[in-house]
């Protein structure tokens, strides 16, 4: 697993296949050429923790996380005659996602084209990897390239409800690197960014998965946090020194013991806060810590789990 740095973005756009053939007659309206389509590939992300999520310090959330390869969501759109979404694997409640997403646009737009929209790859979903602003990013991007419409990237995930808490994602799908936010801001636009690093090329990251669970999201993570006592403002004080003062100098300057020990350490505080509400403590899968506890037990290592998990991670 690689990380992709700020030196150009990673969401990639570009022309699509052509249009399949469909029950003997072309999936494209009158007029369309057949390679009138876009593919648009979103990069995942993981989540490395958030500073103060209750803002006992004054602000909640901020937070910290980094763009990846390898777990791209990856969507397909030409002009139609009418409206087709498929999705390979086949996953109805992703298509759902996917409808309602073009649903809010149009009415945003009043642009009305119907569209071919396949899913040609998604990350694992409540994993970690957030998959769902991928979509939402991705589909609103192919959107409004299909429809010569001009969003920008937080306006369609405003429209879409991404960015609630963090904005890593968000700004992850127009350049890559090590993102810092400050939070959504008091009128409920996403977070803005305050910093970005490209990471040394050098570094990596081990992931394991654990694909018998999921990580909390929707209602059960709303309960999840209302259920959670505010995080202690010395908690939240040492998460903000660890990142302005290990984390990001590590990764500026290529000192990988600073940004690996303050990672775990962002870690620690994290994970403590949020063992109420999993079954593994700071993990959520007891086998996921055991193997990433594992690596940091023997080598130096940032290591943790990437917002709810199930996914951990082992920077190296």
């Amino acid at each position: 697993m690689t990380l992709l740095t700020d030196e150009s973005p990673p969401t990639g756009i570009w022309p699509a296949p052509v249009a399949a053939e469909r029950d003997g007659g072309s999936a494209r309206g009158p007029g369309v050429d057949a390679m009138a389509g876009v593919r648009v590939s979103a990069p995942a992300r993981l989540h490395l923790g958030f500073l103060d999520p209750a803002g006992t310090l004054g602000r909640r959330f901020g937070s910290l996380g980094v763009v990846i390869d390898g777990f791209d969501t990856v969507v397909e759109a030409w002009p139609a005659r009418s409206d087709d979404f498929t999705a390979v694997p086949a996953s109805q409640h992703a298509l759902r996602r996917v409808a309602l997403h073009v649903d809010v646009l149009r009415a945003h737009t009043g642009c009305r084209t119907p569209l071919r929209l396949h899913l040609a790859r998604t990350a694992p979903a409540h994993a970690g990897f957030g998959s769902g602003t991928q979509l939402a990013l991705a589909v609103g991007r192919a959107f409004c390239e299909i429809t010569g419409k001009a969003l920008r990237t937080g306006v369609i995930a405003g429209l879409t409800g991404r960015g609630i808490r963090s904005g890593v994602g968000i700004a992850g799908f127009d350049a890559g690197g090590l993102l810092l936010d400050g939070g959504p801001s008091r009128d409920g636009a996403p977070a803005s960014v305050l910093s970005r690093i490209a990471m040394p090329p050098a570094w990596r990251i081990v992931l394991a998965l654990d694909l018998a669970r999921q990580g909390l999201s929707g209602d059960d993570e709303r309960r999840a946090l209302a259920g959670l006592p505010p995080m202690a403002q010395a908690s939240a004080a040492q998460i903000c020194h660890e990142v302005l003062m290990r984390t990001l100098p590590g990764a500026a300057d290529d000192d990988f013991e600073s940004f690996a020990a303050g990672v775990s350490s962002i870690q620690r505080l994290v994970g403590a806060h949020f063992s109420p509400a999993q079954e593994a403590g700071a993990f959520a899968s007891a086998a996921v810590a055991r193997l990433i506890e594992g690596i940091g037990s023997r080598m130096p290592a940032g290591i943790g789990q990437s917002s709810w998990g199930p996914t951990g991670f082992a920077f190296v």
